[in-house]
């Protein structure tokens, strides 16, 4: 698929050694921009993303490690990729641990852990890529959130990732609205199933999970020129998912 002109423009990805970031950041590299691979542990697999990257037409491609909860992390990050690559013009928050479990036989650890990555790691990184796009008067931030999370879809299983879901839709809303005025948009992609998920419902829509390329198809449009009034919005990949129906 044809996507919009990176050229020049800087891209992290937050875990992008591996799944759904994997493909987004491959998929902006496609488009020729300056890519870094962010892992958190997966050291080897975001060098083979790295050197995959360039391979597809990466203008250049970096790996960069840090824990997207630990601000000092996320400052060491940020200032790793800006030395290499220069300020971030475009930031994916993809980093968001998935607990399958019902609430009462989750760890606390594992409790924090759900909502610290999914809702502080997207805080945590637009607070420190927003001085630079909002100096620069230009800047792109896509959240991965969670199909339904709008409506309050909860479920015994897994509730800490519903609540940090909806927490970081809530979170793009407000920025877009922040940023209305610095050439900046925050929209957000929500996944139901994806072709790599752990788990797999019975009843998948359209008798398949979500392709990467499916993901690709909306990152694409945020990121194209012609996108800069469309903030604040959220796009559902779920094949027509309805949780109502149950």
């Amino acid at each position: 698929m044809d996507g919009p002109d990176l050229e020049g423009r800087t891209v992290l990805v937050t875990g992008s050694a591996k799944g759904v970031g994997r493909e987004l950041l491959l998929a902006t590299a496609d488009c020729g921009a300056q890519t870094a691979v962010h892992y958190h542990t997966s050291a080897d697999a975001a060098r083979d993303v790295a050197e995959r990257a360039r391979e597809r037409g990466a203008a250049e491609a970096m790996t960069v490690q840090g824990d997207v909860t630990d601000p000092e992390s996320v400052d060491g990050l940020f200032a790793a990729v800006e030395s290499e690559l220069g300020s971030i013009d475009v930031l994916v928050n993809n980093v968001g641990d998935f607990a399958p479990a019902h609430w009462e036989d989750l760890e606390f650890d594992t409790w924090n852990r759900v909502l610290e990555t999914n809702l502080n790691g997207t805080y945590l990184c637009s607070k420190r890529a927003l001085p630079a796009m909002r100096e620069n008067g230009f800047g792109r931030i896509v959240n991965v959130g969670y199909a339904s999370s709008e409506k309050g879809l909860v479920d015994p299983t897994n509730f800490p990732y519903f609540v940090a879901k909806a927490g970081v839709l809530m979170f793009t809303r407000m920025l877009a609205a922040d940023t209305q005025d610095d050439g900046i948009t925050v929209n957000a992609i929500s996944p139901y199933v994806v072709e790599n998920s752990a788990e797999f419902p019975d009843d998948l829509p359209r008798d398949r999970p979500a392709s990467f390329a499916d993901l690709v198809q909306p990152l694409y449009f945020f990121l194209d020129p012609d996108s800069d009034y469309i903030s604040g919005e959220n796009v559902e990949v779920d094949g027509g998912w309805l949780p109502e129906d149950v």
